[in-house]
């Protein structure tokens, strides 16, 4: 027998996800393609971080289910305690919403295109994907979604990666119709006009995640938090990986958590950075949506999104050029950068449009 026939056959089917380009060590670029946040974390946070270095720390387990975290974000959110869960990124928190619900044969439903790893996630669980194209207007496709009979229903917002963010009514409407669980992932939600945690109380079927990697400058950490009614976060945890959160990132995130006003800046200044991007790109002949995350989506003026991408990469400039599916293969996902970053972008783009 090869190696491949002791392998599950869902695993060998699939190609595995893909995640953005890193530079090497050393090898200085303009990292547009990730979407961390370009600005640090509060110097509270820092500290904090600082002080968990600790070798008596250090030398033993953290807690477990990440209590002081879930305390924090209680705080921080309005919640129960009891409500948190707690991952090694918004990621694992997937994970472990796939473990719950969605066995072999389980249908997973989301509006798309959309975060390229909820496909990969669920063939991992032998479950079937199926994604339903957004309505016209941006909204979740209810109907669409209904139709498939999902045991599991997500809905990225804003979306990744074309940055729009669906209104809650049609996120509501998907809670209210579909006798399922509805993840609702908001990991740019720091960036958005509104986000759906209103929504928890009103939908016991509703499971809210957010991501310190982006809003919160975190991204190194690896922390993610999710929502839901007490019953569910009880067997959301039963999946968890043991010790799935380390001592320094629940260090780093209970600093976040209680210093959130201290992101504010960072926050507006992404805010009218996007702004400037979008307007600048699409004077360049650029299509570009509205976009409430940290990055935008740019349709190229010549529709090959990949000619533009090696083009930008040859000038140390990394974006994310998604060749599937099709109908993103026009376009590059861009991180909004600081000023400098942008600018840099924006001059390198009048040089590759140049004749």
């Amino acid at each position: 027998m090869s190696i491949s026939d002791w392998v599950r056959s869902e695993i060998r089917a699939m190609a595995g996800y893909q995640p953005g380009e890193q530079p090497a060590p050393g090898e200085r670029v303009v990292k547009l393609n990730t979407n961390e946040n370009p600005y640090p974390a509060p110097p509270e946070v820092i500290e904090a971080l600082r002080e968990a270095c600790d070798p008596q720390c250090l030398r033993r387990y953290p807690p477990p289910d990440a209590g002081p975290v879930r305390e924090a974000a209680a705080r921080a959110f309005s919640v129960a305690p009891e409500q948190m869960v707690v991952g090694n990124g918004s990621d694992d928190l997937l994970t472990m919403v796939l473990r719950t619900f969605a066995g072999p044969g389980a249908v997973v439903a989301a509006p798309g295109p959309t975060y390229s790893l909820i496909p990969t996630l669920t063939a991992i669980q032998g479950a079937e994907y199926q994604e339903v194209p957004w309505a016209d207007t941006g909204e979740v496709p209810v109907a669409g979604i209904l139709a498939e009979s999902p045991n599991l229903a997500l809905v990225v917002r804003p979306n990744a990666p074309t940055g729009h963010a669906c209104t809650l009514q049609s996120v509501a409407a998907l809670c209210r119709d579909l006798d399922a669980p509805v993840v609702l992932d908001e990991a740019y939600a720091d960036f958005a006009a509104e986000d759906g945690l209103s929504l928890l109380a009103s939908f016991p079927n509703l499971i809210v995640l957010r991501s310190f990697s982006k809003g919160l400058s975190l991204a190194g950490l690896r922390l993610g938090l999710g929502f839901a009614q007490p019953e569910v976060a009880t067997e959301l945890h039963k999946v968890r990986d043991s010790y799935n959160v380390d001592a320094l990132a629940q260090a780093g995130a209970v600093a976040a958590l209680d210093n959130l006003d201290g992101f504010h800046e960072a926050w507006d200044a992404i805010k009218a950075e996007r702004q400037r991007l979008t307007e600048a790109l699409r004077e360049r002949g650029f299509e570009v949506g509205d976009s409430q995350a940290n990055f935008v989506f740019a349709r190229v003026p010549d529709g090959n999104g990949g000619a533009w991408y090696r083009a930008l990469k040859e000038r140390g400039i990394l974006v994310r050029h998604f060749d599937q599916p099709p109908e993103l293969a026009d376009g590059l996902r861009i991180t909004v950068g600081t000023p400098e970053d942008n600018d840099v972008l924006l001059d390198a783009v009048n040089d590759i449009a140049s004749p």
